[in-house]
């Protein structure tokens, strides 16, 4: 089994990338399975239920979310019967929309699960303790287990691949835009890299308009974010899965 991530789509740039592109990274890659993160698909902030179904028509199976998740309003009037849809498990109980999900495909029961980071993020439940209570949950209801870790430092996202290290397939870095290159295989055959990277603008400074970030630090003062566009880029990791539900390679991807 072969499943595709994409990094954080990012604004028009990340959502026209993957409508020119994404069916023939499926095709050329003999892809499977495709997850993208789409917490800044509008406009660099949340999602909305068009962008949700555009999203779904190019050929993405299940969409993750983040510390934006509730930035579009909108998102109450759908989020709970997006069944692709999925919040970080680690909101409080009774937060709308879905944990995880688990999509059968090709015979196997495939689990994607979203989590939030609380290094410099919002405190939220614990991350750890909050995927324990989701593993012993679907223990028995699926074979493949993704993670998205949506994440700013790096020990908090490393440490929680070596907890679930053997215990899940994967464990996938999102947040901080800038792929980095330490995918690896862990010694028990779970998948990891700290951060996958991010599908939008490449000119920018992490899908903004630099030039507004720029006065922003030359400044201090406050101003509205906007989205750049430009041809782009395209991140990525591709997981080969094997018979025991873990991962035989993880290979990077990134596409300009």
């Amino acid at each position: 089994m072969k499943i595709l991530f994409i990094g954080d789509v990012f604004g028009k740039t990340g959502r026209r990338l993957l409508k020119e592109n994404l069916r023939s990274i499926i095709e050329r890659y003999d892809i499977d399975f495709t997850i993208a993160n789409g917490e800044n698909s509008a406009g660099g902030v949340g999602i909305t239920k068009d962008i949700y179904f555009e999203l779904i028509s190019y050929g993405i199976d299940v969409i993750t979310l983040g510390n934006h998740a509730w930035a579009q309003k909108s998102i109450f009037d759908f989020i709970d019967e997006a069944d692709r849809l999925i919040r970080p498990a680690n909101y409080p109980n009774g937060t709308p929309g879905k944990p995880y999900v688990i999509i059968e495909h090709k015979e196997k029961k495939i689990a994607v699960i979203n989590l939030c980071g609380r290094v410099f993020m919002e405190c939220l439940e614990c991350p750890f303790r909050t995927v324990d209570n989701i593993l012993n949950e679907i223990e028995k209801k699926a074979d493949i287990k993704i993670i998205d870790f949506h994440a700013e430092a790096t020990s908090e996202k490393m440490a929680l691949g070596w907890y679930l290290d053997g215990r899940v397939s994967a464990v996938l870095g999102t947040h901080t835009h800038v792929q980095t290159a330490d995918e690896r295989i862990l010694p028990k055959g779970t998948g990891y890299i700290t951060d996958v990277g991010m599908t939008g603008p490449i000119n920018s400074v992490l899908g903004v308009k630099k030039d507004i970030i720029i006065k922003k630090f030359l400044t201090n003062l406050p101003g509205k974010f906007e989205a750049a566009e430009d041809s782009g880029q395209i991140n990525g990791v591709i997981l080969d899965i094997n018979d025991d539900n873990l991962v035989s390679y993880i290979n990077r991807l990134n596409i300009l």
